[in-house]
């Protein structure tokens, strides 16, 4: 039986029938991650001794008739940004190099409570500063459909991970798209929750007003079980929102009949690649035959968003980032001869240059004489970006979009032009400003490679837009490909 072509949903389904064990299905997936690693590079640290205890702590209860999680056996890998005790948790930055959290994140904790098994922590790009993980001080990682292409970012391992089947479900976070990004790059399904209905305890900052963690998945079902698994009130994070539970896979069935789905004009420009447009429009006319009623909406302040993203996020970067200075953990430089030199030292040597970059853009928007002109100005935009998605969604269920307005792009071939990297959030941010819910499925592929739809609800409305993606998923008429794990210049 090959179990790693099988979703989440049925390894769990034949993990409780006694089909097979979790210990096989780990051992299975540990076999993988070795097979294609070092092609792929998703992993930063494997957690394979755990993992097995875990999973035959998983076949002990089910052999003893105990009650069994909602996760029952399923291996996960966790961005490398969320805390794990007592397993390296790097941001994949030097800084962090060899960092031990002593606590798990409140995700983790989620996770091992329905008996889900941490399999390893995946690459991302530093401090989740980057779309297309290659910030990350260890390693780059490599799109499974082409490995000269980047697989977006900063969740790119995670994305990567799920694509070339080393995992049937992953973790990644989310600041302004680094979640649905990669998910369209690699192929995959990933959803930005709700700003506050994932606890974001234990998961190091990058911006703390746009960050939220998500699931990656196989398939829109898979998404939904994981995100059950997630979301929920948690005392520890202050942006926490207390709400009742609510079972995400329970009407993913039901049909979409007269749901109105609004498309912007603003994310079909010219910005966007016309044949990735064209993926996103195909996807409509699918939509259209399932009973959704389409129309043309506008959202005026959409042009000002990723501008006032990158005020609002770099801002709060600079603050979050602070801590790290060389004194109470992480990288400390060796050459110093007093207080000052220590942290000059340590963080010019523990960062690396796209996050000092944005630690100084931060810190300009920030100082004195600056911040009403540039970041009190961006708080007022963002509000008024929120009115778009708030005025929209009193008449439409959806906003329907690209994910990316382009394809994945060639390693190396955006690195040293900061502003083409940044373009290639501009649909995804508007939603991380709002604090709505969106994600990306996938919707077909442009010269072998994947392209993403993206789905965007109002706030708290996850069950709409897993609704929709499911039966898109289900009618969408494309036979998605395994990726080759080849290069396409070479045949690697």
């Amino acid at each position: 039986m090959d179990l790693i072509n099988l979703s989440a949903t049925e390894l769990k389904r034949k993990i409780l029938n006694k089909e097979i064990s979790s210990k096989e299905v780990v051992e299975c997936y540990l076999n993988r991650i070795e097979e294609v690693e070092d092609k792929i590079d998703a992993f930063i640290t494997l957690n394979k001794d755990e993992a097995l205890k875990a999973a035959e702590e998983v076949d002990r209860k089910i052999q003893n008739g105990e009650e069994v999680g909602m996760l029952a056996g399923i291996p996960i890998a966790i961005k490398d940004n969320i805390s794990t005790k007592g397993l390296k948790t790097t941001c994949g930055s030097k800084m962090l190099e060899n960092y031990i959290p002593p606590d798990n994140a409140t995700v983790i904790e989620n996770i091992r409570k329905e008996d889900g098994i941490i399999i390893g922590k995946t690459n991302m790009d530093e401090f989740a500063m980057g779309s297309s993980t290659e910030t990350s001080y260890f390693k780059t990682t490599k799109n499974p459909y082409d490995l000269n292409k980047v697989p977006g970012g900063s969740s790119g391992g995670s994305a990567a991970a799920v694509a070339a089947c080393d995992v049937p479900l992953a973790l990644g976070s989310e600041t302004g798209g680094s979640i649905r990004q990669p998910s369209s790059f690699c192929g995959v399904v990933g959803i930005k929750p709700t700003y506050g209905l994932v606890s974001r305890y234990g998961v190091v900052s990058y911006a703390s007003s746009l960050d939220q963690v998500g699931p990656f998945a196989k398939n829109v079902e898979d998404a939904a079980l994981l995100l059950n698994v997630l979301a929920g009130y948690d005392k520890k994070d202050s942006t926490s929102i207390s709400r009742e539970k609510v079972d995400y896979t329970k009407r993913l069935k039901e049909d979409i009949k007269g749901m109105k789905i609004g498309l912007p004009k603003a994310y079909f420009t010219e910005y966007v690649d016309e044949k990735v447009k064209n993926q996103g429009l195909e996807a409509v006319e699918v939509l259209k035959d399932l009973g959704a009623e389409v129309e043309e909406i506008s959202l005026p302040h959409t042009e000002y968003a990723l501008a006032c993203y990158y005020i609002i996020a770099n801002g709060e970067a600079s603050s979050n980032l602070s801590r790290f200075d060389g004194v109470n953990f992480g990288y400390r430089s060796a050459e110093y001869s007093n207080l000052e030199e220590l942290y000059k030292n340590s963080r010019s040597e523990g960062f690396g240059e796209e996050v000092k970059r944005r630690i100084m853009v931060g810190t300009y928007v920030l100082s004195s004489g600056y911040y009403d002109a540039y970041y009190r100005k961006a708080q007022e935009v963002r509000t008024l970006i929120k009115n778009d998605f708030d005025k929209t969604f009193e008449k439409y269920d959806i906003i329907l979009a690209p994910t990316s307005p382009i394809l994945p792009f060639n390693i190396g071939e955006k690195i040293d032009d900061p502003l083409a990297m940044y373009m290639s959030d501009i649909l995804t941010v508007s939603v991380n400003l709002a604090g709505a819910c969106a994600l990306s499925v996938p919707c077909g592929y442009v010269d072998g490679l994947p392209v993403g739809l993206q789905i965007i609800g109002n706030e708290f409305e996850e069950e709409k837009i897993l609704r929709l993606a499911y039966n898109y998923e289900k009618n969408r008429g494309i036979d998605m490909k395994i990726p080759s794990l080849r290069s396409e210049e070479n045949g690697l």
